[in-house]
């Protein structure tokens, strides 16, 4: 890897996070010498946890939460009502999700891996 000179990001005081998909057992030596002369926390990934994949924790509990009360007579009804909640979402609505990672992270580590809600 060739290093990246950004001069900006070392001025910038917002920090960088990083969660590794957890699809490869790990990740090159290379790449975590990289991040490392990047100073970015790394943090390590469970196995699986439905608590700290957003499509589970975001999208999905909203979705339940909104469907609560639905009632649908036709299949049609229901993709309407689906393509209706969807697009009633906004870019802070993806924007929440990811903001509340990494606190959801802390607590899937201190619940040692054990669901929670």
């Amino acid at each position: 890897m060739h290093p990246v000179k950004r001069p900006l990001y070392a001025q910038r005081r917002d920090k960088v996070i990083l969660l590794h998909d957890n699809a490869r057992p790990r990740v090159a030596k290379p790449v975590k010498t990289y991040l490392e002369t990047l100073k970015w926390e790394v943090l390590p990934h469970p196995l699986y946890s439905p608590d700290i994949a957003p499509s589970d924790y975001h999208l999905f509990r909203s979705l339940a939460h909104s469907l609560c009360e639905q009632k649908f007579t036709s299949y049609e009804d229901c993709t309407k009502w689906f393509d209706s909640w969807i697009s009633s979402k906004d870019e802070q609505f993806s924007r929440r999700g990811i903001h509340s990672l990494p606190e959801r992270w802390s607590k899937v580590v201190e619940s040692d891996g054990k669901y929670f809600h």
